[in-house]
């Protein structure tokens, strides 16, 4: 039997709810491109579309948001581990204890198949845990959800106490919709075997926060953000840029495992940071070291066909957000969290364990070492 490291192109499941086609540079949520709804809806209508299958009527809509504002706050018993918690813990390693303590306290581990208001109480209660972490690291007292803001707005808002500027709600919205859900990745992955055993919510999401919390999944685009801190400002991008091409070193926020033409994430949040670049001078400024950038890897590396990534244009946001790099992946994560939670519904759906083969290539006995 041929083995595939790392499962590399092989099909686990069948899903409904997205298309990643990489050659194309095309992603698709239920049938919807997900650079039209990033550009066009909210964070509450495509996590609508993404857990009941189509985008919310305008009643639905209103339902919905009322009753998402009613949830964002913290349990009591909650606050009191989150107190107990060393300051100087990584955001990554909170998610993962709120989220079993959540389980413990809601009696998850009772149920099969899911239930929905399990799932939504997950989602909207992440970004609270994320700020009353950091504020507490800070020194800070923590802020309580506002039920007037949506989803995003509340979210800044419980970080810094100040009510949002509307562009950084605008752009951070639609990378947020971006990051929401993309096909069988490392995450999804974990938490789907997880749950094909049968076991509950809480271990689910736990796995998918720990895959999540690793570099190589949820890694930052920090890179690309002192990349962009030491251009600073337009006039010096050619140079720079040059320089490091030439010096053989990688440009950080091109190329993708995934996309081998533009990245469809990029383009969307380009067309973005495009209309609102005169209201912020690092949307300008990513926009042309992307230019130049693709320029000069055309010129340095020819036929490589490096495109931008999605990081690259991440790093412009959580910059112009004043986001600190240490809320980049957990910011990340509350994404997620829909996507997760959509594919653990439909893991329920159509349950079979999972249980891939190995190839044993180690030692065998004298016993067996003759056999045909």
């Amino acid at each position: 039997m041929a083995s595939v490291t790392g499962l590399d192109g092989i099909v686990a499941a069948e899903t409904e709810l997205s298309l990643v086609d990489g050659k194309n540079g095309v992603l698709v949520y239920r049938g919807y491109e997900a650079k039209e709804l990033a550009l066009h809806n909210s964070f509450e209508e495509v996590a609508y579309l993404l857990w009941h299958g189509e985008l919310p009527s305008t009643e639905a809509l209103n339902a919905s948001r009322k009753h998402w504002a009613e949830q964002r706050r913290l349990p009591a018993e909650l606050k009191a581990v989150l107190n107990l918690l060393p300051l100087e813990s990584d955001v990554m390693s909170v998610l993962r204890t709120a989220t079993s303590v959540l389980g413990t306290i809601s009696h998850q581990e009772a149920e099969w198949p899911l239930d929905f208001e399990r799932i939504l109480a997950n989602t909207l209660m992440l970004p609270t845990i994320i700020a009353y972490h950091y504020r507490r690291s800070q020194g800070l007292t923590p802020i309580e959800p506002d039920p007037q803001l949506d989803h995003v707005a509340n979210y800044l808002y419980m970080l810094t106490g100040t009510v949002p500027q509307q562009i950084h709600v605008k752009v951070l919205t639609a990378y947020l919709i971006l990051a929401m859900e993309h096909g069988m990745n490392a995450s999804t992955f974990a938490g789907r075997v997880v749950l094909s055993t049968q076991s509950d919510l809480a271990s689910a999401l736990c796995a998918s926060i720990g895959a999540m919390k690793g570099p190589l999944h949820g890694g930052a685009p920090s890179e690309v953000l002192h990349m962009l801190d030491a251009i600073g400002n337009k006039e010096n991008a050619e140079s720079w840029l040059r320089e490091e091409l030439k010096a053989g070193r990688k440009l950080m926020g091109f190329g993708h495992r995934i996309y081998k033409t533009n990245d469809p994430r990029a383009e969307a949040l380009r067309h973005l940071m495009t209309e609102l670049a005169a209201e912020d001078p690092w949307f300008d400024l990513a926009i042309h070291v992307e230019k130049v950038a693709v320029e000069l890897l055309n010129e340095y590396k020819p036929g490589r066909k490096l495109y931008v990534n999605v990081e690259f244009y991440a790093a412009a946001v959580m910059r112009a957000i004043a986001l600190p790099t240490s809320l980049f992946t957990p910011s990340f994560t509350l994404s997620r969290m829909v996507g997760w939670t959509a594919h653990l519904l439909e893991q329920t759906s159509c349950n079979r364990i999972f249980r891939p083969q190995s190839v044993y290539i180690g030692a065998l006995p004298v016993s067996l070492r003759n056999r045909s």
